[in-house]
């Protein structure tokens, strides 16, 4: 094992060993960021594969663009909005073509080991969740099932913490109603 794949590297590290020309410290990177940049693209953009490019294209660029990765900033928060970016190309790519030429969605139900009751309480949700506006449904992926704190998410999606604490608040209130309905 050597020392870029340890896990206690810190992210900092591992981006100045790429940038001296260690490839397999990005690769320790993107196994660390992998599933959660997965995760917030299939939340975004509601397709299985279409998430898969957008995360690899994320990745893609921020190898590329490492040089601008400012040295003291998070890691995950470049990335994040790396892949938010990403995502919104894409949509906005996918506007120009109607509603029957746009693949099929990737079924967000939950894995078989959940009981069945489970198994709809977390269909509920993630119904309930895909059918939130876009941008509704980046902070919901982000704050909660991301973890990310709301000045992170500020920095992610350039927007002024007000506009964050207001689409959290209007999106929960959203889930509130769907899932009372349903």
């Amino acid at each position: 094992m050597n020392a870029a794949s340890e896990p206690g590297i810190d992210d900092g590290a591992l981006v100045a060993a790429a940038l001296a020309g260690r490839s397999d410290a990005f690769g320790t990177l993107v196994e660390r960021y992998d599933r959660a940049v997965y995760h917030l693209c299939i939340r975004t953009m509601r397709d299985g594969e279409e998430a898969r490019d957008c995360t690899q294209e994320a990745f893609f660029k921020a190898y590329r663009s490492l040089r601008t990765f400012k040295p003291g900033a998070r890691f995950s928060t470049w990335i994040f909005a790396i892949a938010y970016h990403v995502c919104c190309d894409r949509l906005g790519r996918r506007k120009r073509y109607s509603d029957a030429e746009l693949p099929d969605r990737a079924d967000p139900a939950p894995g078989p080991a959940h009981v069945a009751e489970r198994n709809d309480e977390a269909r509920a949700l993630y119904e309930a969740i895909d059918a939130l506006p876009e941008k509704y449904r980046t902070i919901i992926t982000l704050y909660h099932l991301q973890g990310k704190q709301y000045e992170e998410i500020a920095r992610v999606l350039d927007l002024p913490m007000g506009t964050v604490k207001t689409h959290l608040f209007r999106a929960k209130e959203q889930l509130r109603k769907a899932l009372v309905t349903s």
